[in-house]
């Protein structure tokens, strides 16, 4: 089991919007993966709707509606990069402490 500063955060989150994570030491295990995966769709799914609201912000007929739901679907995807940078943050600075450790 690894340390508690050695948890992954899931790129999803548990009840009540608490954060999830993964205590393993197999970055090719099964949650490992999964999660690599589930990060990589939302890195995209952000991608595309970044592609999508440039148009929607600078049409000048867009309704209260409109924006109102590109600025929730802009949170959400705020958010879940967030979390993805976290927890990729998180296992770049315990790797780069493991391998200052290790002398390399």
């Amino acid at each position: 089991m690894t340390a508690h500063n050695e948890l992954r955060l899931l790129p999803w989150a548990g009840p009540g919007g608490k954060p999830c994570y993964l205590s393993t030491d197999d970055v090719e295990g099964f949650m490992s993966r999964l999660a690599d995966h589930i990060e990589a769709i939302q890195l995209g799914m952000a991608s595309e709707l970044l592609k999508q609201a440039t148009p929607v912000l600078d049409d000048e007929t867009a309704n209260g509606e409109e924006l109102s739901l590109l600025a929730a679907q802009l949170a959400g995807a705020l958010r879940d990069v967030l979390r993805v940078a976290t927890s990729r943050g998180n296992r770049h600075t315990t790797g780069s402490d493991e391998d200052a450790e290790s002398g390399l």
